[in-house]
């Protein structure tokens, strides 16, 4: 059979197109991604076609375009109104994405019957479980009785015409984006092309009439949401529910909001019951902690707004190979390159003996710069077999030069670390902060060699 002239090759993971063909994908580089599409309609609701003639739209000034009030929608849930900057704002799209199993329709279907049983109406949309599975599912959460709008459907008319018909809904939640398929797209559920037509219209629907919209995302082996990245320009939010299964607790991450900040994170628990807040996550990242044991420290760090304090495990056992191991959980594997070799060269320890292994305690993942200084405390004590104080806190990055330079936040670290009973912070020599405040026993760093002179080393 002939190829269509208009056939295209889509990249299923950048969404990029090529005119024919190849092994590996131009855009992202990924392998075997390029699958052949056909464009042979525009995305239904979208608006378009091909014959038609543009018209001219009218034009305001800036400064007398009126300013809308956003009017959030409270979740019910404080981690994720903390996320999404206060709650969820009508006529939005959200995008969550995470692994098979972290918890996405148990967070999904705890909102819908929050928002369901607050006097709004809810709608549930699977397509990947039956109605007897969502059923089991709130049973055990203790959600039976909430007046949830559920139904079993992957045709994108069919949903929009449900939609359309009877009251208009409060929130609508798609369970999951790849599940769909649009008439007159030939291509198979899940390609880019169906994935991209079905969060176009839905996406429409929702700035036209006004409904919260939710939408899952399957993710790939990279963490990455599966489909095209132009999923995530189509969205107002993009959440990340993250976590390790064999841990009890999951952190939901903002990648994108435009209605809030991007650096916030919610914290919950899963429990038999469905997912539980923490409120403070500090106790529970520290709850196992064993302070008599070298190579332990507490970094005292910041997810937005929000203070909190985790363990940073290292250990340093001499290698027997030629390339010494260096293994790290939860932080950045170049940042700790970066770190020994500061440590080598202006401190004399060496590691190039050792092999190194670093963890971040519960599976929270670090980013922040100012983890520095805890994880060569953590370093120090490990390859000195030197237990560091049970009641000590640990923030500040470290240049290459040697130097600790000064972290964002200093008093709000400090205020939860005494809330926590700790005693003792070691922290940046730079920065303005009220010492008689913080009623710590402070010890200021201007060079990481004074750290390891504070050790004994």
């Amino acid at each position: 059979m002939a190829r269509s002239a208009r056939a295209a090759f889509v990249c299923q993971n950048c969404g990029a197109v090529a005119p024919r063909w190849a092994g590996k994908c131009a855009g992202c580089g990924e392998w075997n991604t390029l699958v052949e599409e056909a464009d042979s309609a525009p995305p239904p609701g979208s608006g378009l076609s091909r014959a038609s003639r543009g018209r001219a739209v009218a034009l305001q000034d800036l400064a007398e375009a009126p300013a809308e009030r956003l009017d959030r929608i409270p979740t019910g849930l404080v981690e994720l109104d903390r996320v999404t900057g206060g709650g969820i704002v009508p006529g939005s799209a959200l995008l969550i994405g995470g692994e098979p199993g972290i918890g996405k329709s148990t967070l999904l279907l705890q909102v819908a019957a929050a928002l369901a049983m607050s006097g709004r109406r809810a709608v549930y949309f699977t397509g990947e479980e039956a109605a007897t599975q969502v059923r089991l599912r709130a049973e055990r959460l203790g959600l039976a009785g909430a007046p949830v709008a559920l139904a079993c459907e992957t045709s994108l008319a069919n949903i929009l015409a449900t939609l359309a018909e009877g009251k208009a809904p409060d929130l609508v939640v798609i369970d999951s984006i790849q599940t769909l398929w649009a008439d007159g797209i030939e291509a198979a559920a899940g390609m880019v092309s169906q994935v991209r037509a079905a969060t176009q219209s839905l996406v429409r629907f929702a700035k036209t009439q006004g409904p919260a919209l939710l939408l899952v995302g399957h993710v790939t082996k990279d963490g990455q949401i599966a489909g095209p990245k132009v999923i995530e320009h189509m969205v107002d939010t993009v959440l990340y529910f993250e976590g390790d299964r064999g841990h009890a607790f999951r952190i939901l991450r903002a990648a994108k909001n435009r209605f809030g900040a991007t650096d916030e994170i919610g914290v919950f628990e899963m429990a038999a019951s469905g997912l539980r807040e923490v409120a403070n996550p500090s106790e529970l990242f520290l709850g196992e902690r064993l302070a008599s044991s070298p190579g332990s420290a507490v970094f005292a760090g910041m997810e937005g707004t929000r203070p909190i304090l985790v363990e940073l495990q290292a250990l340093v056992v001499p290698s027997g190979l030629g390339t010494p191991r260096r293994a790290v959980v939860g932080w950045d594997a170049n940042r700790l390159a970066m770190l020994l070799a500061v440590l080598d060269a202006r401190t004399g320890i060496s590691f190039s003996h050792h092999d190194v292994y670093l963890n971040v305690a519960g599976g929270l993942k670090i980013t922040e710069p100012a983890a520095d200084l805890a994880a060569a405390a953590a370093l120090l004590s490990s390859i000195a077999n030197l237990a560091l104080g049970p009641y000590e806190v640990y923030f500040g990055e470290i240049s290459l030069s040697g130097a600790v330079r000064p972290a964002g936040h200093m008093g709000s670290r400090l205020k939860e670390a005494r809330k926590l009973g700790f005693k003792r912070a070691v922290l940046p020599a730079a920065g303005d902060l009220d010492e008689a405040a913080s009623r710590l026993d402070l010890l200021r760093l201007a060079h990481v060699k004074g750290l390891a002179d504070a050790l004994g080393l």
